[in-house]
C-alpha cells in the first residue's frame, strides 16, 4: 500500500477538521481544558497552509505535546477521536514527506 503524501493527506483531512475542531472544543472544552489549545494550534497550522507556509514543526510538536502524543481520553465522542487520528496522519505524512 503506497503512503499518502503530506498534501494528499491534507486534502482529505483538513475540511473535516475544520468542521470537527470548533464542534469538539465546544462539546468536550470544560472537561477536557487542553483542547483549547489544540484547537489554537490547529488554527495555526490551518492559517500556514492557506498561505502556503510548509514550516509546520513547532506546530506538530506542540500538539503532540498537548495531547501527549495524540492519546485519545477515555471518555470522549467519536469526533474527538477522529480528530486526533486526523492530526496525527497529518502529522505523520508531514513528518515522512
Amino acid at each position: 500500500m503506497n503512503k499518502l503524501t503530506f498534501n494528499e493527506v491534507k486534502e482529505k483531512n483538513i475540511q473535516i477538521l475544520k468542521q470537527y475542531v470548533p464542534i469538539v472544543a465546544r462539546v468536550h472544552g470544560a472537561n477536557h481544558e487542553e483542547f483549547y489549545e489544540v484547537q489554537k494550534v490547529f488554527e495555526v497550522i490551518n492559517e500556514k497552509l492557506k498561505n502556503n507556509k510548509l514550516d509546520l514543526n513547532n506546530e506538530f510538536s506542540k500538539l503532540k505535546e498537548i495531547t501527549n502524543d495524540y492519546t485519545v481520553p477515555k471518555d470522549v465522542c467519536e469526533s474527538y477521536e477522529a480528530v486526533y487520528n486526523m492530526l496525527a496522519e497529518l502529522n505523520n505524512a508531514y513528518e515522512g514527506q
